[in-house]
Parts: structure tokens; sequence; C-alpha cells
């Protein structure tokens, strides 16, 4: 019998030095799909995908900027969730952080390819050139993953410092972890007004601009300019975006769909936590599987079900011991997980 999952896929940021090659090791078998990238990258004027993934050393500079990156989180996620063994497993949702919203999209095929591969990287493209601001991360739980009420005054009043000094927004609910953003008056506020948590916190996302914040309003514009609500259909299969909101199969309007994708989704907060919330709640999966590249988005999954008591947990070592016996959560960034996912 089929178990049940809900397709999760990453945002910016998940394909890093450890992620070189993940076409190659992964997906030799998916010639046919990168090759429409690549060629969708050349007619633009833009490095292949291939020859990103190909390379004999990682460059921030180069991996990691807008216009790269979108597009090489894409090409690896799509080609994962292809990979996803359909015998052993029966899709019922999917659902994705930030730009995982757009390969969301994709996957549920209310973005066919050659549409998909537009969006991503005329976004990606906007992102370089228009971006303002930034991001950063805190968390709002402590060490084992257990809501703490000190860290959340604490994000409250960062936000109301970079308020009074700039501009400073709730960008994303991640889990566990707040990603703020604003401009620099906002973020060097928010940045002071932080204690220190777990030695690394509060620290900036490099390469972000203010995603998800009404700062890129301008990007929003650009966007609605450059692409057309034609691209769009009904999806396949079900989708949850960034507030909860479920997508049926076949039933969605399609005019909202693509105001939410161009417009609120832009420049107000990505509810990811909230997405995870409707996932596990609504559909009930018998697992939930995570699209490579990377497993960041690993602790920020495990930290929603802990705060919904999902199984009974209720603390780090208890996911850890969850996924030690019998794994809920399959990374398939992970080498030990992934063949738990694919044929």
């Amino acid at each position: 019998m089929k178990k049940s999952a809900v397709v999760i896929f990453p945002g910016r940021g998940t394909y890093g030095k450890d992620e070189l090659g993940y076409l190659n090791r992964y997906h030799s078998d998916k010639s046919a799909f990168i090759a429409g990238v690549d060629q969708w990258r050349r007619d633009a004027g833009r490095t292949p995908i291939s020859e990103l993934d190909n390379a004999k050393s990682y460059a921030a500079s180069k991996h990691a900027s807008s216009v790269n990156a979108s597009a090489l989180i894409y090409t690896c996620a799509l080609a994962d969730f292809a990979s996803i063994d359909r015998d052993e497993f029966d899709i019922t949702a999917v659902c994705g952080n930030s730009l995982g919203w757009y390969l969301t999209l994709a996957a549920a095929n209310a973005l066919p390819p050659a549409n998909a591969i537009r969006l991503v990287d005329t976004m990606g493209a906007l992102m370089e050139k228009e971006g303002v601001g930034g991001q950063l991360i805190y968390p709002f739980v402590d060490e084992q993953w257990k809501p703490s009420k000190a860290n959340e005054k604490a994000i409250g009043e960062a936000l109301h410092a970079g308020r009074t000094e700039g501009h400073a927004y709730l960008s994303i609910r991640l889990g566990g972890m707040a990603v703020l953003a604003g401009d620099e008056a906002g973020m060097s506020a928010m940045e002071k007004a932080l204690p220190q948590a777990e030695g690394r916190y509060p620290f900036r996302l490099a390469r972000h601009a203010a995603f998800h914040t009404p700062l890129l309003d301008h990007v929003s514009k650009a966007a609605f300019s450059h692409l057309g609500k034609d691209l769009f259909h009904a999806p396949d299969i079900p989708m949850i975006d960034g507030r909860g909101k479920i997508w049926s199969n076949g039933g969605s309007d399609i005019d909202a769909l693509y105001q939410y994708t161009l417009g609120d989704q832009i420049v107000e907060t990505y509810d990811f936590s909230k997405s995870i919330e409707v996932a596990i709640k609504e559909f009930a999966p018998d697992c939930l599987i995570l699209a490579g590249p990377g497993s960041t988005l690993g602790a920020p999954i495990a930290q929603e079900l802990i705060s919904h008591r999902w199984k009974g947990l209720t603390s780090k070592s208890d996911f850890s011991a969850l996924q030690k016996e019998s794994p809920y959560l399959l990374a398939m960034g992970r080498e030990d997980q992934r063949g738990l996912t694919t044929a």
C-alpha cells in the first residue's frame, strides 16, 4: 500500500558548496529536462545551469547570486520531485518556502515547464537588479526547539527598534525561526536590539533582499509587467501557499493565483509555518518529503511539528529519536534519507 506524502520545496540559499555537482550525481537520467532549462538560460544570455553545477569549485558570487541560485535550485528540486517513487508514495499536496512557492507551482503543473523556468528566471533577474534591503534570522525557540517567550519578546522589541530607525518587517515565519527584513537603517537597529542567541544569532543572510515585505512593491509591479496570467493553469495536485491557503487541483481561480503569486506573495509575510501546519492537519500524510538541494529546511519543519506536538513530539531530542526509529521527514538532499524516497 502506498504511503501518502506532502512534498516540500526549499527556498534560496540551499545550493551551497556541498551541493556542487548535484545534477550530475543524482539526475544524469534527466538530460532532456536539464537541457531545456539550459536552452532558456542561453536564450536569455545567462549561464547554463549545467555549467554552474559542473564548475570545478563553488563561488558564492556566482552560485549564490539571485539570477543563478533561483534557477539552480529550481532545476535540482524539480528533478528530485520527478525522482520520487510513485509506486511507493501518493503525493497528496505540495508546498514550499519563499522561492519554494514557484517550485510548488511547477510541481503541481500550475506552471508547465517552459512557463515555470520563465517565472523563476525572470524573478531571479528582477531580484538581482531591483532587490533592496536585507534579511536576518533569529530563533523563536530555545536549543531544544521549544517555544521561548524571551526570544519572542526580543523579536518584537527588535521589530519596534527597526521601525523606529527605518523600515523593519517579519519576512518569513520559518518554523522556530523568524526571518526579519528591512532597509539598512532598520536592519542595523534590529541587529543591535537582538541579544546573542546560541552564539550564532542574529545573523544576516548573504545576498538576500527584503523578500516578502512592502519594500519590494516595485519588484511586484515589474513582475506583473513581465509575466502574464496566461502562464498559469489550474494545478494537478493541491498546493498550500504562504498563508496556508489550499489551492485545489482542477478548481482554482487562475486570476487569484496570478495576483497572489506576483502580488501579495512578494510584499507580505510568507508564513511557511502555517503551510506546514495545514499540510499535516488537513492532509495528515504518512510522511513529509523535503526536496533538495540541501536539507536546511529540515530543522524549521521539525520545529513546526514540535509546536503542534505532532506524533507526540515535544523537543529536538524527541524528533531525533523519531527520525532514527521511523523517519517521518525524508530529506532528499541527505544521502542517508534520499534512498527512502526513490526507486
